[in-house]
């Protein structure tokens, strides 16, 4: 069911994504060949004014062909000069890359705004409004920690803890935490509930965690469902879009930054393996986890996506500001042989993560 939802947010996310390069295309009055939902071979097509629409076989999201958009692999006529993309100025050709990431943006927005509307689990200090139904969240566990080797995972809610005859009344962060130091070398029950499903975990606490403590390591929260009016779910939302945005922006930035330093690890990204399993941890706290981690990935494919690298939208908008400095056009051999590298280089990246993310398994 997992690989099922993640194909299906894929999916959705590709075609929003390809849907921004398309309607950009169509507004700057570039002539758009095809736009194909999934992948060949076709099971549906039909042609409107110029552009042939088609429903695919393979539901990995969709695809956009612009005429032009590859000028060197393109025989473009002088008739249809004036409809091409490599015709068109600079500007219109880079605003045509950045549509795709400014949809998985907006579409990110959208989302966020209808978890808002319907209800979307906030943290008690961050409310604007009234919470309905606070309760303890687990928002964090920590690696090799006693909580990592039980059953308590991100987003659980704690229900009790106990230690021997001895229970917790109150539950805040802070009494936990308390608790779990007053009985740091005896077994604490943790009651925890996740997608309707009750569990129990019995841990040890143990030093090294936090420092001068012992703890179980987990991150916890008072959180509860915030529903807001539609003026103010947009309003929100958008906050709420660009401090993700600017989040995923910093942490990808480190990354790279990192790598080049040789202190990049593997366990700072996850690939479509790791993913899945994500999905799956999600999906199991109900719809609005699931949207809200459906915007989380749109934002991540639309900052990727907008990294000056070869192959990605972020690399060609590079390539045309180098030829509008230097006054001429980048040579076909210099763009394919830059491009490729680029494509292998991402295509090696994607399997040494997987592989990473397999090992994790096991």
């Amino acid at each position: 069911m997992s690989i099922l939802i993640f194909i299906i947010i894929l999916a959705v996310l590709i075609l929003v994504h390809e849907l921004g390069h398309f309607l950009a295309a169509k507004r700057a009055g570039i002539k758009v060949k095809e736009f194909g939902i999934g992948f060949p071979p076709s099971l549906w097509r039909k042609t409107a004014g110029e552009t042939t629409y088609s429903v695919n076989l393979i539901p990995f999201g969709g695809f956009v062909k612009i005429l032009g958009e590859d000028p060197h692999d393109e025989d473009v006529s002088a008739e249809e000069r004036a409809r091409s993309m490599v015709y068109k100025s600079r500007l219109i050709q880079a605003t045509v890359l950045a549509a795709g990431v400014f949809f998985n943006i907006a579409f990110a927005w959208l989302l966020i705004s209808l978890g808002y509307m319907s209800g979307l689990p906030t943290p008690i200090s961050q409310a604007k409004t009234e919470i309905r139904n606070p309760r303890l969240v687990v928002t964090l566990v920590t690696p090799d920690s006693p909580a990592a080797r039980s059953e308590i995972k991100p987003g659980d809610a704690i229900i009790s803890v106990s230690s021997g005859r001895n229970s917790l009344q109150e539950l805040t962060p802070q009494t936990v935490s308390n608790f779990i130091e007053a009985h740091g070398r005896e077994q604490i029950t943790v009651v925890h509930a996740r997608g309707g499903q009750t569990y129990e975990s019995i841990l040890v606490p143990k030093e090294g965690i936090i420092a001068g403590r012992r703890a179980i390591g987990v991150g916890m929260d008072i959180i509860g469902i915030q529903k807001l009016p539609v003026h103010q779910a947009f309003y929100e939302a958008a906050k709420t879009t660009v401090n993700l945005t600017i989040a995923i922006a910093k942490s990808i930035g480190k990354f790279i930054v990192d790598a080049f330093r040789g202190e990049g690890k593997l366990s700072q990204i996850t690939g479509p393996v790791g993913i899945v399993g994500l999905v799956g941890d999600v999906s199991e706290l109900g719809f609005i986890y699931v949207l809200s981690f459906t915007a989380f990935i749109s934002v991540n494919l639309a900052v990727i996506n907008m990294l000056p690298f070869p192959a990605l939208d972020g690399g060609r908008i590079l390539f045309l500001l180098i030829e509008a400095i230097k006054g001429s056009p980048i040579k076909p051999a210099v763009s394919r042989a830059v491009n490729g590298i680029g494509f292998a280089v991402l295509i090696l990246l994607m399997i040494v993560v997987t592989i990473h993310d397999i090992v994790k398994l096991f």
